[in-house]
C-alpha cells in the first residue's frame, strides 16, 4: 500500500514538473519571437534615418545646385561678397542655424528673393540642412 501512494506522488510530481516543463517552453518561445521581433524593429528604426538623410542630402545638393549657385558657388556670394554661406559670415550675419536659413530661402533677405515655390514643400529646409552641413564643413567637398 505505501509503495503505490509513493508511486501515485511520484506520477503527480512528474505531472506537475511536465506541466511546468511546457509552460516554461511556451513562454520561453513567446519570448523569442518578441525578442527577435524587437530586435528587428531596432535595426529597422536605426537604419530608417540614415536612409533619408542620404536621400536629403543628395536633394539638398540638387536643389542647391539648382536654384542656390548661380550665386552661392561653393558657399560664396557673387552679388555680395559679405553675405557669403561660410559659417564665419553666417554667425556674423546672425544666421546661426539651418532653421534661419530655410527661412531666407523661402522668403529671401534684402536683395535675394524668396525661393519658396522652387524649392516645393520642405525644400527649403532640406536646401538649408544641405547648406548648413557645408557650412561646418567650410564648403570643402568630399
Amino acid at each position: 500500500m505505501k509503495s503505490a501512494r509513493t508511486f501515485q506522488k511520484l506520477i503527480s510530481i512528474t505531472k506537475i514538473y511536465i506541466a511546468i516543463k511546457n509552460k516554461i517552453k511556451i513562454f520561453i518561445q513567446k519570448q523569442k519571437y518578441i525578442f527577435i521581433a524587437s530586435i528587428f524593429c531596432i535595426f529597422f528604426l536605426i537604419s530608417l534615418p540614415e536612409e533619408l538623410n542620404a536621400i536629403d542630402k543628395d536633394l539638398g545638393k540638387n536643389l542647391f545646385d539648382n536654384h542656390c549657385s548661380g550665386c552661392h558657388i561653393n558657399g560664396t556670394n557673387i552679388i555680395r561678397r559679405s553675405k557669403n554661406l561660410k559659417i564665419s559670415s553666417l554667425k556674423k550675419n546672425g544666421i546661426d542655424d539651418p532653421e534661419t536659413i530655410a527661412k531666407i530661402a523661402s522668403q529671401g533677405i534684402g536683395i535675394m528673393d524668396g525661393y519658396e515655390d522652387q524649392l516645393g514643400k520642405n525644400g527649403d529646409q532640406i536646401v538649408a540642412n544641405w547648406i548648413w552641413e557645408q557650412a561646418q564643413k567650410a564648403w570643402v567637398q568630399e
